[in-house]
């Protein structure tokens, strides 16, 4: 490693979550001289409000590499991941490359370069739900069993890898990168004020997120969840942002005009990052089956209700303002809230916006060594 000859460090990003996670990794190893970020974006999420928004939002600068993967089933688009991100690797071989989270785009480049003896930083590794039925699940398990270093978000992340045998000097607990973003872009957010261009007030709606296959590809779950969002709406405003699969599928099941005619339901398109976040910020609760949607709540101490049977963030949980809940008692748990019976989150060490600095430092120290 020199300063003539910078490190070069592919940071891989996909997907909506990986773009918050991404953006303050990139900006804190843009400022070293020792090192140069490479962007790779896979084009798996290729809506522009699910992705040139969140780029715009996050200041992240036009892609170093961009895949186009698009859409298609779990072994399509991981395999053309895979073939486009290994002509980037042949064309101009990184020195590491930083995957993060739990997507198709982070289990296909971990395999790519593990292959090709690249070395693998896994960001936000050691997070497990148990669920196998879960293909994120299966990205988590493969992805931390090939990586070299395991950058941990809390506790159970240590845990989970410890359990399987893995060695500790792969571990390290660096906290939240979900929550730099939200810190970098404060300002911003607190600015937007999303909440009155819908005619809201603060602290006076809720905001509902929903996208699993296992709530929005069953009919009769996602009718009954229609029912109960309709039903609380009543008492509690609702904003919808409704993913385009989500809305595709209100559509097929002749759902969407029973929600988007609701009264208190207000039927939203995807929003940038501030945008959005401007929106939970100021919310009485949250409805989501989102994963990184449990951490901001819980950093925010606002109530967090998760239509899953499991998460792969317990801590939430635990010490935070998430519950789980089924379709069915949606609207109780919306009842629960509004009569101001919710637990308060608990402060979780190392979700403080300096996550990003921490990563940067542990990487140096690998390499360095090396």
């Amino acid at each position: 490693m020199s300063e003539q000859t910078p490190t070069q460090i592919h940071i891989i990003a996909g997907a909506r979550p990986n773009f918050m996670k991404v953006a303050p990794l990139f900006h804190a190893l843009k400022g070293e001289n020792w090192c140069r970020p490479v962007l790779v974006h896979t084009g798996q999420h290729y809506d522009v409000n699910m992705s040139d928004a969140f780029f715009q939002d996050l200041q992240l600068p036009e892609p170093d590499h961009h895949l186009e993967v698009g859409s298609g089933t779990h072994a399509e688009q991981t395999g053309r991941v895979m073939m486009a991100y290994e002509k980037i690797c042949f064309e101009a071989r990184p020195d590491w490359v930083v995957v993060v989270g739990d997507i198709n785009s982070t289990l296909a480049c971990a395999l790519v370069a593990a292959k090709l003896c690249i070395p693998v930083a896994h960001l936000e590794a050691g997070l497990r739900s148990g669920d196998l039925t879960m293909p994120e699940e299966i990205n988590r398990i493969v992805t931390d069993s090939i990586a070299d270093l395991l950058w941990t978000p809390s506790p159970d992340g240590d845990e989970h890898l410890k359990a399987v045998g893995v060695d500790d000097a792969r571990i390290e607990r660096v906290g939240n990168i979900m929550l730099d973003a939200y810190e970098m872009l404060r300002e911003k957010i607190e600015a937007a004020a999303t909440y009155q261009k819908l005619g809201l007030k603060p602290r006076d709606y809720g905001v509902v997120t929903l996208h699993r296959p296992s709530n929005v590809d069953d009919a009769q779950k996602l009718e009954i969840l229609v029912d109960r969002i309709v039903s609380a709406a009543q008492r509690c405003d609702l904003v919808f942002a409704a993913h385009p699969r989500t809305r595709q599928k209100l559509n097929d099941f002749g759902l969407l005009e029973k929600l988007s005619g609701a009264t208190g339901v207000h039927l939203v398109e995807p929003m940038g990052y501030v945008e959005f976040m401007g929106l939970v910020r100021e919310a009485k609760l949250v409805i989501t089956d989102s994963g990184g949607i449990q951490e901001e709540t819980t950093y925010l101490d606002i109530p967090c209700i998760t239509v899953r049977d499991n998460t792969e963030r317990p801590i939430t949980v635990t010490d935070g303002t998430n519950r789980l809940t089924v379709p069915a008692n949606v609207e109780a748990a919306v009842d629960k809230v509004l009569s101001g019976n919710w637990p308060k989150a608990k402060k979780i060490e190392m979700w403080d916006g300096k996550t990003a600095g921490r990563v940067v430092a542990s990487l140096r120290a690998r390499i360095t060594a090396a």
